[in-house]
Formats: structure tokens, C-alpha cells, sequence
């Protein structure tokens, strides 16, 4: 039995935490945390068990810690859960992705970074692809308008997406670059880079579309091994668009994978 610590109640980690509570073999939530301990408190009130609500820091008490929340707020959670030797499951895959140092403070204390899959595919081939010679990876990102506005890279441009009537390019560049400035979006452009062939030549075009009304991303990969383009339309969450309904299912496989007998994929 695994014990799990969730950082965030939004919609990611509240739905987790509630599949949590309604029993995963081998897993059992003990704690969370998030920015309002009153209403995380009663959020968890009608909970089975219900968990601890604590501080980020308290979090590294379990032996997996899932990172859910702002990306703000990502070293106060990381960095304990590290120091303690923990795995950790970052959510917010672009915070990970300017913090690579972490990396190394895990292999220095026993820690484990394990990053889901989140709201894209093929994370499987990718790998496979990677471990061979990789010419490009490209990733197509398009979201109504309604999921990107605020994202800092507008917001520094003084760019507003409200009223547009056609599909508008609004970001081409690398991973590293999108994720700096796309924080609540381009975690999947994050996971891809990570996965492949890192974030400076890892390409991401990001479009805005009103006639969408689903996140759509679209992956091509070009190597020795093999071609492939892979295309996934997500259901974005009622409660926070920038947010796909697939990626709280994405991290509870995550932790299924940690403590099943059998794990599918490599």
C-alpha cells in the first residue's frame, strides 16, 4: 500500500482525490493541500476518509506526492517532496520543465519525478522513437479562444482573443518558449519535449479556433524508426477550460502504474 498526497483541489486534483477516496487498490489518500483551507476542508468533508488538509510542505509525509496546483506554487511542493526521497507527479509538467536542476536533487536523495502522460497520446512511441535518431517533432495545439486568453505570453503582448471570428495562429516556437509562456496550457507541449527530444527542438504551434469547441492537439514525429501523426480531441473540464477532463484520469493511471502487478506500456 502506497500512501498519496494531492497539492490542489482544482480540476485536477479534486476529481483525483475523489477516485482516490473511492478506493484504488494499492493506493490510499492521506493528505492535500491547496490555496483555500476552508473550502479544501469542505471539499473533502463528505469524503469516505476523509485526508489531512496540510501545507505543501506537509505533503512529502507520503510515499507519492501528485502536484495539482498553480504552477506559482510548484517549488513549495516539489522541493520537499524531493528532499524526502518521495516520487512525485507533477501535473504541471512546464514548471518541471524550468526546473530540470530538480532532476539531479532527485537522483541525490532517492527521489522519482514521474510525469503522466496528461491530456495528449503516443507519450509510448515517442520514447521508443526517441531512443533512436529523431529528425523533428512538431505539436499543434488548438483551443477556443475561451482556453487561452490570459495565458502571459498575450497578456505581455497586450493581445486579446475575445471576439475573434476565425482561427488565429497566435504562438510558434519551441517547447521551452511555450511553456514560459503558456503555463495552464502547453503542459503537454512539456511532456512531449520530455518524452522526445527535448524542449528547444521540440516545435509547438498554438492556434485559437471559436469554431472548436474541444482541445485538440496533433503530434508528428519523424525518425529512423518510424512516422507517425497522432491527433486527440479532449473534452475540456466544466470547471477550468484550460484543462482537459482526460488529464486527472491520465495521472490516477499514473498511480495505478506505480503499484499494479501488471503495467501496459513502457
Amino acid at each position: 500500500m502506497k500512501t498519496v498526497a494531492v497539492a490542489g483541489l482544482g480540476a485536477i486534483g479534486l476529481p483525483l482525490a475523489q477516485r482516490l477516496d473511492a478506493g484504488v487498490e494499492g493506493l490510499r489518500l492521506i493528505a492535500v493541500s491547496a490555496g483555500d483551507r476552508v473550502r479544501a476542508v469542505a471539499r473533502v468533508a463528505a469524503f469516505r476518509e476523509p485526508p489531512a488538509v496540510v501545507s505543501p510542505a506537509e505533503l512529502a509525509a507520503a510515499d507519492i506526492v501528485v502536484e495539482a496546483a498553480p504552477a506559482a506554487v510548484f517549488d513549495a511542493i516539489a522541493e520537499p517532496a524531493i528532499a524526502a526521497g518521495r516520487i512525485l507527479v507533477p501535473a504541471s509538467v512546464g514548471a518541471l520543465l524550468a526546473r530540470m536542476h530538480l532532476v539531479e536533487r532527485a537522483r541525490a536523495a532517492g527521489a522519482r519525478i514521474v510525469v503522466p502522460t496528461g491530456a495528449i497520446l503516443g507519450l509510448d512511441a515517442v520514447r521508443a522513437a526517441a531512443e533512436g535518431e529523431v529528425a523533428s517533432i512538431t505539436i499543434e495545439t488548438r483551443k477556443p479562444p475561451a482556453g487561452l486568453e490570459g495565458a502571459p505570453y498575450l497578456v505581455e503582448r497586450g493581445l486579446s482573443l475575445a471576439g475573434i471570428g476565425s482561427e488565429t495562429l497566435v504562438f510558434e516556437g519551441s517547447a521551452a518558449e511555450a511553456a514560459a509562456g503558456f503555463p495552464a496550457n502547453l503542459n503537454v507541449g512539456a511532456a512531449l519535449a520530455l518524452a522526445g527530444i527535448g524542449p528547444e527542438r521540440t516545435r509547438v504551434r498554438i492556434i485559437a479556433d471559436p469554431a472548436v469547441t474541444r482541445n485538440m492537439h496533433t503530434i508528428r514525429v519523424e525518425s529512423d524508426a518510424a512516422r507517425f501523426v497522432m491527433t486527440i480531441e479532449g473534452v475540456p473540464s466544466a470547471e477550468n477550460p484550460r484543462t482537459g477532463r482526460l488529464t486527472p484520469l491520465s495521472v490516477l493511471a499514473c498511480l495505478r502504474g506505480l503499484v499494479s502487478p501488471l503495467k501496459v506500456g513502457s
